[in-house]
């Protein structure tokens, strides 16, 4: 065997070699003696079918280097140039661990776990970078010395983005046993996330998980996640830093006329010299410079954002508290992609606005059409991108305003409150008796009878009407022609059969409001609103808040007969279960409203009919126009072409 003889040879050389330093004292030495002999004497280095064996490396574990390649390889490293053993790891007694050399790095992967961590299951640093570990990055590795880094955590609450901000923090700061402070607090789509800076406010934070209840019932969840520091914390600016970024927005700062150019900040000559990197789209750079505009020049007046790169408004829209007197804003030349992105900053009353040479300005198939969008979010616009525009049409209401009181039950005459109020009393005391049965008087014989609950509880999993989940038809919900007919209860069997298997309810009569819809000699629709409870063994005193429109026709004895009833129930907010059940009064209380006659009722109707407007604005325009239907019809044509009708008429 002399190709094995002389590989032996070589072996023999290669240990024996002194490693040496740049000043010739050896540093390393290792004497490796093998007798020559039969293969099976052999250390494992070597092995036939008996002995380990990887696929596609052939019998041996190791590989062979040259003396010119181990040569080469010294150089590198900076020592001699004579050949060496290929070894990993190097101890700090300068021992080298023989037994890893010449091994591939994912077979010492699977064997070696470093620093005592556990093992990195990615395959490559993303692990340690994570977790605070150098890897390649040059981060500090946990017991090799260097400041500890933080841990971060992402706090990520599902479907959080329907809560109110304040709501949601005041409510888990309630229940957490640890203060906190979020950070970075955004959406993801329907979720909410934010961080916090270590392991205790986590816990704890997770700990408040489910105990939390929406106003709809549901519970509140909290999950938890290890994260990297957040981007805005990387690149917070130092103390250092914002100071001469005050100092050279000072500069820019126009006294005169209360203006702050922030134009191409990124390249002023005066952070540059300094290494600063103000960059507005960075959360961090953009909330420095809100805090300098709010502690120094609150009294803003204009401000100049252009060339800035921004692609985004979400920490520009934290000035309209800081600056509420601000008229003018230049957002030329950055990356916003559509008009939506406006919303966020339409809390401003501005004058003038520059958007000119962003990516929103080129949807817009005209002029026409982009000043409208525009003025849509800024109806005080005088200027747009430097052209003057048409003065806005508008109501300038300065102070605040609030709704008007609810005035009560609507009847329309006294007449018809009687009516209204006779039934009522009738049918309310049968549909709560428990015997539902009698109700078939009450109804047509080809009456329809429909019940909904709110889009947004249309989950059965998540529904806590669930008595009521599989029969709703709520059309927003419900696209299938079929299911909404089939959904739909058909004659006063059908109708009443459906009633008995809905749950036993008492119903607070003090809580009901009565508002009359359309009356007619032949036809009376009202709407009656207020609470309930259940009185099932399930479901004992569950109040539900309810709505039901009662669509009637004349019937015998000065009664009613319903041909079309609709049913709503939701569940009954914090203030109607405090006020449930607690006054009874035997009747709903009318308004003072003027009486209108039966050839007005008739009159209004058809008005309303033909004109698309709602009964209120039908009526009012017949009232102004003396109930002359003509002259009404004839002034409603021309202040509908000229756009002067809001839109509020037609819903």
């Amino acid at each position: 065997m002399p190709f094995l003889r002389r590989w032996y040879e070589n072996l023999a050389v290669v240990a024996h070699t002194d490693l040496e330093s740049d000043n010739g004292s050896p540093f390393c030495r290792r004497e490796v003696r093998r007798e020559v002999g039969p293969l099976r004497e052999h250390d494992d280095r070597v092995g036939g079918p008996t002995f380990r064996n990887r696929k596609g490396r052939g019998p041996f574990r190791g590989r062979m280097y040259s003396e010119q390649q181990a040569g080469g390889r010294q150089r590198h490293r900076g020592g001699g140039g004579g050949p060496v053993p290929r070894a990993r790891l190097e101890d700090d007694d300068g021992d080298v661990d023989m037994n890893d050399s010449g091994q591939d790095s994912g077979a010492h992967q699977r064997r070696f776990t470093p620093y005592g961590g556990r093992p990195n299951r990615r395959g490559d640093n993303h692990y340690d970078r994570d977790r605070g570990g150098g890897g390649n990055a040059g981060g500090h590795r946990p017991g090799r010395g260097g400041p500890p880094r933080k841990s971060w955590f992402k706090m990520t609450i599902p479907y959080g983005k329907k809560y109110d901000k304040t709501w949601l923090l005041t409510a888990l700061q309630g229940l957490c046993t640890v203060p906190f402070t979020p950070v970075q607090y955004h959406c993801e789509g329907n979720k909410v996330m934010f961080y916090v800076e270590d392991a205790t406010t986590a816990n704890a934070l997770c700990k408040v998980s489910r105990k939390i209840t929406d106003t709809e019932g549901y519970k509140v969840s909290v999950i938890m996640h290890p994260a990297p520091p957040p981007a805005s914390v990387l690149n917070e600016l130092k103390p250092e830093d914002l100071e001469h970024l005050k100092q050279c927005m000072s500069k820019r700062f126009d006294a005169s006329q209360q203006a702050l150019d922030l134009n191409s900040i990124r390249t002023d000559p005066d952070l540059v010299s300094q290494t600063i990197e103000v960059i507005l789209n960075r959360r961090s750079c953009m909330q420095a410079i809100n805090k300098i505009i709010e502690e120094n020049v609150p009294e803003l007046l204009s401000l100049n954002l252009g060339n800035n790169r921004l692609y985004k408004l979400d920490e520009v829209s934290e000035l309209v508290s800081k600056v509420p007197n601000l008229k003018i804003l230049n957002l030329s030349n950055n990356e916003l992609k559509s008009e939506r992105d406006l919303d966020k900053v339409k809390g401003f009353k501005l004058e003038e606005l520059w958007l000119e040479h962003n990516p929103l300005c080129d949807h817009f198939k005209d002029q026409p059409s982009y000043i409208s969008a525009i003025r849509e979010r800024f109806p005080r616009l005088l200027r747009l991108d430097g052209h003057i525009l048409p003065r806005p049409i508008a109501f300038d209401v300065e102070a605040p305003t609030t709704l008007p009181a609810c005035k009560g039950s609507y009847f329309g005459s006294e007449e018809i409150k009687s009516v209204i109020l006779r039934f009522l009393q009738q049918y309310y005391n049968v549909y709560d008796s428990g015997d539902r049965q009698p109700l078939l008087d009450a109804y047509h014989d080809g009456a329809s009878f429909s019940l909904s609950i709110p889009f947004s509880l249309q989950n059965p999993s998540r529904c806590s009407l669930g008595d009521y989940h599989k029969d709703s038809r709520n059309i927003k919900k419900l696209k299938d022609p079929t299911t909404r007919f089939r959904l739909l209860k058909h004659t006063r069997l059908n109708v009443v059969a459906f009633l008995n298997e809905l749950p036993k309810t008492q119903h607070d009569t003090s809580s009901f409001v009565v508002d009359v819809n359309t009356y007619t000699n032949t036809l009376l629709s009202f709407t009656i609103s207020g609470v309930f409870k259940e009185v099932d063994e399930k479901s004992r005193d569950t109040v539900r808040a309810f709505s039901r429109v009662f669509i009637t026709v004349p019937a015998g004895n000065a009664g009613l007969c319903i041909v079309n009833d609709e049913l709503f129930v939701r569940n009954a907010t914090t203030e109607e279960i405090r006020r449930a059940f607690a006054t009874p009064a035997p009747t709903p209380s009318s308004s003072p409203v003027p009486t209108l006659t039966a050839a007005q009722q008739e009159m209004l109707s058809a008005f309303s009919l033909q004109s698309g407007m709602n009964l209120e604005w039908s009526q009012k325009c017949l009232q102004d126009n003396e109930w002359d239907f003509n002259r009404a019809a004839q002034i409603f044509s021309q202040l509908k072409s000229q756009g002067k009708i809001p839109d509020v008429a037609f819903k």
